[in-house]
């Protein structure tokens, strides 16, 4: 491994560690659970997905191949499970602090009114 491909897999750990440091702080702060779990799913998808080209990068291309399958299952399995989580809240009576644009899920399930 290069001095090149050493400086960027560091960048790209320094940058996958920030970005999840950002996504634990949105859990912390946010006011509902719908926002902490958008935070949690976007922040930590970006930061795992520049952790694991890290990986491929600092291994020369050995590992490249099990990371790009972690990061195809890992983009593809989040976004299915934050919406699940965020389904069974909203259907448990889990309401979102809501701005000015309301309740869309609930608004079409009273029939659009």
């Amino acid at each position: 491994m290069n001095d090149v491909q050493a400086w960027l897999a560091s960048l790209l750990v320094l940058s996958g560690a920030a970005i999840s440091l950002l996504g634990a702080i949105g859990v912390l702060r946010l006011p509902d659970s719908y926002s902490r779990m958008h935070a949690a799913s976007k922040a930590g998808v970006l930061g795992a997905v520049l952790l694991l080209g890290a990986v491929a990068l600092a291994s020369s291309g050995e590992l490249a191949l099990e990371a790009f399958i972690g990061l195809l299952i890992l983009l593809a399995s989040a976004p299915l499970a934050a919406h699940a989580i965020a389904r069974a809240a909203h259907r448990a009576g889990i309401r979102p602090v809501l701005g000015r644009l309301g309740d869309e899920l609930e608004q079409r399930n009273r029939g659009g009114e």
